[in-house]
């Protein structure tokens, strides 16, 4: 009810996925956002030559906090992000919502990555292809990950905790070496270079030309100039948002509900008729879906990837995500997947601009010399260079180092992460100026 957020008088009202007023307009605002980042002035007002609207600053000049962020360097770590946030999503499902500890979710994400390379990938005489257009390949990668997640399903009953995180922990190795084995073709491509994947271009048939191409620059609605990295973003923004509302709805259905009793009591759950097999099922096949579209958007984005980049430290990064982002919560989950994936990006930003500061003078000059090496007389713990070995440190390590620290920060301050300083932002609006 208006003006009284935490009152329902129905299930219904309860269970909305934007229960109160304040939710469905920064969710609005969020999505306006999201979709003009990529655009140097609102959508429907770009192209128009009114002198009248040229003079307003936001239709000139765009949305000036984010206006850095629709550059194609930045919109390539958007368009990342994005797709991570998929796979996240998915793993909140199994971990967030279910209970279960995966660190195998890099493997689903190659199950799906192959899958979809050979649904839609062009066939050569050294690896597998059917050239089949996006509206299969895409769903069919999800849909091949899901079933190798049901086969998985059965071990996760017998194994909780330590021991199934080691079980899907070896999956990642297991699934490197499988993609580079021969059935009379590779799957995977060079283990080195990795295969050529398909494109994002959208089309009936693969003889027809495409409905809508993606890797090609056009005009919209007959006036709006837009790129290929303009539509790549705005594409996997909307399927970000759709599997969005798919996470979302999850944790509301009977499904979710069930869940949620086996994370918290699995044997009070089962007691009271909640089958544990079949839910469990049903956690990795979903959570297994999400990344296996998650893993063919990320190899087609890349356009040639080696099985290896489906590694451990890809499964660590979704478990850095859901930590730092807030572990059970979709908008935790959203929170965790951009500021883990931009954070380097920033880091590499600022590092070069403290590089550019080493020879002048004033506040940034000084803290130049305290962080940045520049020679031997300047040993900082940072290098600009980004491939110098050893000490000091380049901007990869710092960033791994980074991700350490961040969980380590969360988890002894902050368990419910970057969801529970929102809350208590919140909370602290709501009460204020009162302390109780």
């Amino acid at each position: 009810m208006f003006l009284r957020p935490n009152l329902y008088t129905s299930y219904e009202q309860e269970i909305q996925i934007l229960p109160t007023y304040t939710k469905k307009v920064l969710a609005a605002i969020a999505i306006i956002v999201l979709l003009l980042i990529p655009f140097d002035v609102p959508l429907l007002t770009a192209a128009t030559d009114l002198p009248v609207l040229r003079n307003i600053p936001i239709i000139s000049n765009g949305i000036p906090p984010l206006r850095f962020l629709g550059d194609n360097n930045w919109l390539r770590v958007l368009d990342q992000a994005l797709i991570f946030g998929i796979a996240a999503l998915g793993l909140n499902i199994l971990t967030g919502v279910a209970g279960q500890v995966s660190l195998g979710h890099a493997f689903f994400m190659g199950v799906g990555a192959y899958t979809g390379a050979v649904l839609g990938g062009v066939a050569s005489s050294s690896v597998w292809g059917w050239n089949l257009p996006i509206w299969i390949w895409l769903p069919g990668a999800g849909v091949g990950a899901a079933l190798v997640g049901i086969i998985v399903s059965p071990v996760a009953v017998r194994l909780r905790g330590l021991y199934l995180a080691i079980v899907t922990l070896g999956l990642v190795f297991v699934g490197i070496h499988m993609s580079n084995t021969t059935w009379g073709k590779h799957i995977a491509g060079d283990p080195g270079l990795g295969r050529d994947f398909p494109t994002y271009d959208i089309q009936i048939w693969k003889e027809q030309p495409p409905l809508i191409s993606i890797d090609e620059d056009g005009k919209w609605f007959g006036f709006l100039d837009v790129t290929d990295n303009q539509k790549k973003y705005l594409f996997l923004a909307v399927l970000f948002l759709f599997f969005i509302l798919l996470a979302k709805n999850v944790a509301r259905t009977r499904t979710g509900r069930a869940l949620q009793a086996i994370r918290d009591r699995d044997i009070a759950a089962e007691v009271m008729g909640v089958p544990e097999f079949k839910y469990k099922l049903i956690a990795f096949a979903t959570s297994s879906f999400f990344a296996g579209v998650a893993g063919a958007l990320f190899a087609s984005f890349a356009g040639k990837l080696p099985a290896s980049q489906f590694s451990l430290a890809l499964s660590v990064e979704f478990i850095a995500i859901l930590l730092i982002g807030g572990v059970g919560t979709v908008s935790g989950t959203v929170m965790g997947t951009f500021f883990v994936v931009l954070i380097p990006k920033f880091v590499e930003s600022f590092t070069d601009w403290l590089a550019d500061k080493t020879e002048g003078t004033g506040v940034g000059a000084k803290l130049a010399e305290v962080v940045i090496s520049t020679g031997p007389g300047n040993q900082g713990p940072v290098s600009s260079a980004t491939q110098t070995p050893g000490y000091p440190l380049n901007v990869f390590d710092w960033n791994l180092v980074l991700y350490g620290v961040l969980i380590i920060v969360f988890l002894i301050f902050e368990p419910l992460g970057l969801y529970g300083i929102w809350i208590k932002i919140r909370n602290y609006w709501k009460r204020w100026p009162f302390s109780y």
